[in-house]
């Protein structure tokens, strides 16, 4: 090579240093930036490729929620006589449903990352933490369908039925719900995800998992209802997991149904970040070498 040449690539700064050596804590923002295009691609592919070859396509969002409430409207509060405090069961269940869904969205589709796509991850280089990032990303959208049926719902029962419902000052938390429901739904699922690489029964437990962990959250019924029907251990778990804490205060602000604890808030708030920061911290771990277990 010219002398002249070699000069002009030792003066040239590198564009990309790409490097296996990151701090396990470590979320490069300035990266993430860099390929937002990227990013933008992925939520695209997750919110056409969903029902893609499917008869009814995107009217799946609106059906899923809807059938699920009326079930549960059946079961639970028809047969199983469970109160929701004079809140319409069914615009009680489906608000529930429609918190429910977003996390569980999140968690699932995140707990796939390294499984789905080990084919793209070993032939090119990407920030890694964009796909999960993408997930929770797109399943706003879905959630914004599911809120605005909830919405119309509400409407019908508040002037139609004149039911005693109304939106409480707590109104104002709910970007922060819905930030706690993404970084739960995340961190857990980054840290499922890294677990599955080594462990492939965890794949089979996820399925029937997140069934039992719906109905451990209060979501077919109110905390209320645990405390009086439960025995006292599994009441217990019940409140203290923070995801009742989500749904209830989710179903608080919008029904004015429930109740609400400044405490209870914060301490999901709290375990949120951690769970965030461990599931970030496990991936970061993780993706160095997965591709050699997978």
């Amino acid at each position: 090579m010219p002398q002249s040449q070699m000069e002009n690539q030792i003066e040239d700064p590198w564009l990309y240093t790409i490097s296996s050596k990151h701090k396990l804590l470590s979320i490069n923002f300035k990266e993430i930036w860099r390929y937002r295009d990227l990013l933008f691609l992925f939520v695209k592919r997750d919110v056409t490729t969903v029902y893609k070859q499917t008869v009814l396509g995107p009217l799946w969002y609106l059906i899923q929620p809807l059938l699920t409430s009326v079930i549960f409207t059946l079961v639970f509060n028809n047969l199983g006589s469970i109160k929701t405090g004079g809140v319409p069961p069914f615009l009680f269940n489906l608000a529930g449903i429609t918190a429910w869904n977003y996390f569980s969205a999140c968690f699932t589709g995140a707990s796939g990352t390294f499984r789905a796509n080990a084919a793209i991850f070993g032939k090119v280089y990407f920030p890694r933490v964009i796909m999960p990032m993408s997930i929770t990303i797109s399943n706003l959208l879905k959630f914004g369908i599911q809120m605005a049926i909830f919405s119309g719902f509400y409407i019908y029962y508040a002037l139609v039925k004149e039911a005693p419902i109304s939106i409480n000052i707590n109104i104002v938390l709910f970007p922060v719900y819905i930030l706690i429901m993404a970084l739960m739904g995340l961190g857990l699922g980054m840290l499922i995800s890294t677990l599955t690489t080594k462990y492939r029964d965890l794949n089979v437990l996820l399925g029937f998992g997140i069934s039992l962990l719906m109905y451990m959250s209060a979501v077919p019924y109110p905390v209320s209802e645990a405390r009086a029907k439960f025995p006292e251990l599994v009441a217990r778990l019940v409140e203290f997991n923070p995801l009742t804490q989500i749904i209830e205060g989710f179903r608080f602000m919008l029904l004015n149904s429930g109740t609400f604890s400044w405490n209870g808030f914060i301490y999901t708030f709290l375990l949120s970040l951690i769970l965030f920061f461990a599931g970030l911290m496990v991936f970061n771990q993780t993706e160095r070498k997965f591709i050699d277990t997978v």
